[in-house]
């Protein structure tokens, strides 16, 4: 979906500084909301499910509010979507029965294993042939998306080359609202500079996006 979520190419935000001996969290109520976020996705679902809970966010609350503070929104909008908690259960703090009872709680070692293992997206037994081969050239879809989607949007019309496949991974616009994973080829395209901003750009420099193969359809010269 179209949202302030997708600010890809867009400028006037000023420059992305480095902060050298960057500690991994900045407070320890961070801290807390990553190891509730880890736990929580054992019942509330994928992690494409959570990426569309942000973008849902209120343009203002998401330009005013920080990375974690995105996750505990998330948390509570798929808690409300499931059923797991009500708009007056959060202003009152005080849970009562809800209407889908929770799968049990993670055991240690399982938050453990997906704090350092993550949640794998690749499915190496999907044998699907990808449909264009290295050094292709393609043009990303120009389609609007009403769910979740990582076709960016500041590349979709654009053409590029592909330099890199990855096998076949869940496709993130139907695992997002419980369609199915759909696995599907992922590539690496590369994507001049020019193309994407014009001629006022430095001709040297390029874009890698990982793209599903439904995003992409061929291009070729002169088109």
């Amino acid at each position: 979906m179209n949202g302030i979520h997708d600010l890809g190419g867009l400028t006037s935000f000023g420059p992305v500084t480095q902060e050298i001996g960057e500690a991994v969290f900045g407070a320890d109520w961070q801290r807390r909301v990553f190891a509730l976020n880890m736990a929580s996705l054992a019942f509330l679902g994928p992690v494409d499910r959570a990426r569309h809970a942000i973008e849902r966010m209120n343009s203002f609350e998401y330009l005013a509010t920080s990375y974690y503070e995105h996750w505990i929104a998330a948390i509570v909008t798929m808690a409300k979507d499931l059923g797991y908690l009500t708009d007056q259960e959060i202003q009152t703090g005080r849970v009562g029965r809800t209407k889908h009872a929770p799968r049990s709680a993670p055991s240690a070692e399982e938050i453990e294993g997906l704090v350092r293992g993550g949640m794998p997206a690749n499915r190496d037994d999907v044998r699907t042939e990808p449909a264009f081969g290295l050094g292709a050239t393609v043009r990303a879809r120009h389609i609007e998306i009403t769910g979740h989607t990582r076709l960016a949007r500041y590349v979709r019309g654009r053409t590029g080359i592909i330099t890199a496949h990855h096998g076949c991974h869940v496709f993130p616009d139907t695992i997002a609202h419980d369609q199915g994973e759909h696995a599907q080829p992922l590539y690496t395209v590369r994507f001049e500079a020019k193309e994407l901003w014009g001629e006022n750009v430095n001709r040297r420099d390029c874009v890698y996006i990982d793209l599903w193969e439904t995003y992409l359809e061929p291009s070729y010269k002169g088109q």
